[in-house]
């Protein structure tokens, strides 16, 4: 049995679900989200908890199960709580800021580059130096936060580039450090 697909989901207060055969709906406080479960997975409500379950033991049960459930959990605590991403930008020379809803990055290049917020995503600067990407689906809010990383990955030299806020950087030793 998955450790992890067996775990009843405790549905908090104020949040809404609706299972209505392979769909799953989540209602909150900071809006909806809906997922439609695999064929062989079935999402059952009773007081309050969700449970996920799967009818054998094939391969592809198995490794649907856990995930299923672990998808669900996310969007109750998308709608609730919501998720948030830090990015921060090290070089010199190396800032973003804010222009209405979207960003504008100056990265090195010739040119500055414009990042448009994808809808559902809130783009805030927090400092020239840092930004943060916040929004109630977790997969859209990694995916945003990894594309504008990958405009300037960081550097394993020198360190200079975006990255995520806590991110360690395994610095190489360059021509002379022998």
């Amino acid at each position: 049995m998955s450790r992890i697909g067996r775990l009843p989901i405790t549905v908090p207060a104020g949040v809404e679900v609706k299972v209505d055969g392979n769909a799953v709906s989540v209602k909150g406080a900071k809006g909806e989200l809906s997922h439609s479960v695999p064929s062989p997975i079935e999402v059952s409500l009773s007081e309050g908890t969700l449970t996920v379950s799967r009818p054998n033991d094939e391969r592809e049960s198995r490794s649907l199960h856990g995930l299923t459930r672990t998808l669900i959990s996310n969007m109750i605590v998308g709608v609730t709580e919501g998720y948030k991403k830090n990015l921060e930008i090290v070089g010199t020379g190396y800032r973003v800021q804010a222009k209405g809803s979207d960003l504008e990055f100056a990265l090195g290049y010739s040119h500055p580059v414009a990042v448009k917020a994808p809808e559902g995503i809130t783009l805030t600067v927090d400092s020239p130096t840092k930004l943060s990407v916040a929004g109630i689906n977790k997969q859209q809010v990694g995916e945003v936060a990894a594309t504008i990383r990958k405009l300037r990955k960081p550097d394993p030299y020198k360190g200079k580039g975006i990255r995520y806020a806590g991110e360690i950087i395994r610095r190489k030793v360059g021509k002379a450090g022998k």
